[in-house]
């Protein structure tokens, strides 16, 4: 007889359904949901992640995060969010490990030259490439006839790595652009999109996305201003005597498009200034490493424990399960996380002098993907070598070489773009 786990009380067998249904082991002891975060656990997806850029490359030192331990520390958030708002802590897990990976090489910076290669053909965006690589490319239920279903994964699983729930012709509708900017499923992959999909509000986040979502964007902030420190880009004495900064409001006003006001951004600059921990120098000694961690962990505690409050206090339900209620996130912790996201991208991302780099990273990617395509299937792995002899039409060959570029590291990019064209940006 199965054991079910508790924590899978609020969920149906509708939630528990796969894409391809499979036979259960009569001695099988775990939920499905926790059978789902095992096969998150052990793709070569995930791995793969530890030599991805985050916002600094991998290769660039041994303290700043790769995508890898990223998506472990947004799994950590997640997960103990789950457990205190009576969600299923493995799914949330789940997600917050699947959260990345369809991220290509060189991170943001990567996603813009797939994106812009692949315009014509259905575009590329990392999200949607998340869930082509669980339903498709990564491998693990494969049918006889060589069929691949990717890890196969519950439909509610699946909907809880969607933070963006509508396709990419539905995102060019709404924004109004020639191109989208942000969706969860290329037009391609409709059926299993709309399979996951069944029953759910339109253009909705299930409960578990958003908190994947909201974890996701506490450990970003948080971590990646943590590492901008460690890493010199940010000197915390001039941050500090620019907080009041006309300029840098201004910088971290442009960066969050002015979705957030100047005075709530300069209180909430203030608030983060209050913190016991904020430092006002940072000389690398181990003393200034432990405040500089208690000063994240801080604000860590802060962001998350005022959101669950907020949630537990304003949702009107008892379960929040799958649809049961949108979680409020509060300004002020909105507000918090712009401002330290915004700081980043002032000193980092912004900065002219990495601009020629940036360049040079999307034209690498860009030459490696025209020298593949002209290889005509070779070079390619295993799948996509499959998929490229299926590939009846142009549009079937660009997403095969997407699909091929999306699943490299920044290394093997490098290597492969070294071997096929030869010298870089030339």
């Amino acid at each position: 007889m199965e054991n079910r786990d508790s924590s899978e009380l609020g969920y149906t067998d509708f939630d528990r359904e796969r894409f391809l249904p499979e036979q259960r082991s009569s001695g099988a002891r775990r939920g499905e949901f926790a059978r789902d975060r095992a096969r998150v656990v052990h793709s070569s997806a995930l791995r793969r992640l530890g030599a991805k850029t985050q916002v600094l490359s991998p290769s660039g030192g041994d303290f700043a995060r790769t995508r890898l331990t990223h998506s472990l520390e947004v799994a950590q958030i997640g997960r103990e969010m789950a457990i205190d708002l009576g969600l299923n802590a493995d799914m949330v897990d789940m997600a917050c490990l699947a959260h990345d990976l369809g991220h290509p090489p060189f991170g943001h910076n990567g996603e813009k030259a797939l994106d812009s290669w692949a315009a014509d053909f259905g575009g590329f965006e990392g999200n949607a490439q998340t869930l082509r690589l669980l339903t498709r490319i990564e491998p693990k239920v494969i049918t006889a006839d060589g069929k691949s279903y990717g890890l196969n994964l519950t439909r509610a699983s699946l909907d809880a790595t969607c933070k963006y729930p509508w396709l990419r012709s539905e995102a060019i509708a709404e924004v109004g652009a020639d191109r989208a900017v942000k969706f969860g499923a290329y037009d391609d992959d409709i059926e299993v999109f709309e399979w996951l999909r069944q029953g759910a509000p339109a253009r909705v986040k299930s409960a578990e996305a958003q908190v994947m979502d909201f974890a996701d964007d506490v450990a970003y902030s948080v971590h990646d201003f943590e590492d901008a420190i460690v890493s010199k880009f940010v000197d915390v004495q001039t941050l500090g005597d620019s907080l009041n900064d006309p300029d840098l409001l201004e910088k971290i006003s442009t960066w969050n498009g002015g979705a957030i006001g100047r005075d709530a951004l300069a209180e909430a600059l203030n608030r983060l200034r209050a913190n016991e921990f904020w430092l006002t120098s940072f000389d690398y000694s181990p003393g200034a490493l432990g405040t500089l961690k208690n000063l994240t962990s801080s604000f860590i505690g802060s962001l998350v424990s005022r959101t669950v409050d907020a949630i537990i206090e304003t949702s009107p339900v008892e379960s929040l399960a799958r649809f049961g209620s949108t979680l409020a996130i509060p300004a002020d912790v909105q507000a918090e996380i712009s401002v330290l996201k915004g700081i980043v991208s002032a000193y980092l991302m912004s900065t002219e002098a990495r601009r020629p780099f940036y360049e040079w990273q999307r034209g690498l990617l860009t030459e490696l993907a025209d020298a593949l395509l002209a290889s005509n299937g070779a070079n390619l792995d295993s799948y996509s070598a499959q998929a490229w002899s299926l590939a009846s039409d142009e549009v079937e060959k660009h997403r095969v070489i997407v699909d091929q570029i999306a699943c490299l590291t920044d290394q093997s990019a490098l290597t492969l773009h070294h071997r096929l064209v030869g010298s870089i940006g030339k």
